[in-house]
């Protein structure tokens, strides 16, 4: 059987290209963070997978390289907006240039012995004009776009002198429409034309292919490189009269706070869950000499080290004696805390507090494979003075 591995193939120009991959007679295994809305394939046509590339799971791209029924791998997974540098979080500017470059180029890397080979191997990548030149208002996306246009392009002059045929397809559009990038909705009927013309380039095994090259593009490339300053200043006042600057903050900050005596698994998967429900996560790490009553085992500076580690936090600090100190110095949307402490009168304060700032109270369930009391005990009595037999 034919398979062909699409990631971002959930949305917009990705779901459309696993349509006509389907149609060729491909089994398609899909990578995304979400699965398809409507069930418009068959479930015997294609394979979901969940893969968050902010979440680079490594293993299930060497697992799905090694497979040698994969033979066509398509990765249109990205993101970006139209705003002025100025207003990125670098939170923002670590996401984009981690998913539309960092993990894009090491799948390729993962993938590259199966391109390299000598026989037909189809690989392309959704790059973007933005790659090719200037694009101020969209400095960070063309930033991470341009990585890919160069590595492909790098890249495909190595394939060439090692003898294989293959190569990898930089798809580099403008905007379109038909897909949710700019905050509308999936119309593979409008995306339909530009999904088969992608997968006419794939499988002709071509290194660039830029859509309306001959009507328009052509032209802006050449004004662009005649004159990078006059077509730089063009973009950013077309982009501004356009309406599509959104130079609102899109990053969402989370704050939680807690002790982090002997970090156990609970810990971890409550640094995990908050991570998920936001874009950058600080924590809080508790300096009193005091746990519920009790002396901490690990000395503070020791514990800020330790979550530090952790690859969920952004940030580690000191905690406030209040969470709502702590929203003063950093401003967070979104407050995790355990779920026992849903109700009391402490929160209720907080719940009132933040009503009017846009605050967020998120309660978790507290969970930890072995409970932190047991644990108490058990390095409590390996400390007793006890006396060893020789």
């Amino acid at each position: 059987m034919k398979k062909a591995l699409v990631i971002g193939g959930s949305n917009g120009i990705g779901l459309a290209i696993v349509k006509k991959l389907i149609a060729k007679g491909y089994f398609v295994e899909i990578l995304d963070r979400k699965e398809i809305e409507n069930e418009i394939f068959k479930k015997e046509e294609y394979m979901y997978r969940f893969f968050d590339m902010l979440d680079f799971d490594e293993d299930l791209i060497k697992e799905l390289a090694k497979n040698e029924d994969i033979t066509l791998l398509m990765i249109t997974a990205g993101f970006g907006r139209v705003a002025d540098f100025e207003y990125f979080h670098n939170a923002e500017i670590k996401n984009m240039m981690t998913v539309n470059a960092t993990v894009t180029i090491q799948i390729l890397r993962l993938f590259y012995e199966r391109i390299k080979e000598k026989v037909p191997f189809y690989c392309g990548v959704m790059g973007s004009i933005s790659g090719l030149m200037s694009s101020p208002s969209a400095a960070v996306y063309a930033a991470s776009k341009a990585a890919v246009c160069r590595l492909i392009e790098s890249v495909n002059i190595e394939l060439e002198v090692s003898g294989t045929e293959n190569r990898i397809l930089n798809v580099s559009p403008a905007s379109f429409k038909g897909s949710r990038f700019y905050g509308g909705q999936n119309q593979l009927e409008v995306l339909e034309g530009l999904a088969g013309e992608i997968v006419e380039h794939l499988f002709k095994r071509d290194c660039l292919f830029i859509p309306q090259y001959e009507e328009t593009f052509k032209t802006v490339l050449e004004r662009y490189h005649d004159d990078p300053h006059e077509y730089g200043l063009h973009s950013y006042q077309y982009k501004k009269g356009s309406g599509r600057l959104d130079n609102n903050r899109r990053v969402k900050i989370g704050y939680l706070s807690g002790t982090f005596d002997l970090f156990h698994v609970g810990h971890l998967n409550l640094l995990q869950r908050a991570k998920e429900q936001c874009d950058y996560l600080i924590v809080g790490v508790h300096n009193s000499g005091a746990w519920k009553g009790k002396e901490t085992f690990i000395p503070f500076e020791e514990r800020m080290k330790i979550v530090g580690a952790c690859k969920y936090v952004d940030k580690v600090v000191q905690s406030c004696t209040e969470d709502s100190d702590a929203w003063n110095l950093w401003h967070y949307d979104k407050l995790f805390v355990g779920s026992d402490y849903k109700g009391t009168e402490r929160f209720k304060r907080y719940e009132k507090y933040f009503k009017d700032k846009g605050v967020e109270i998120v309660y978790f369930p507290y969970t930890q494979s072995t409970s932190s009391t047991q644990i108490r005990k058990t390095i409590m009595m390996k400390t007793k003075d006890v006396k060893i037999d020789e």
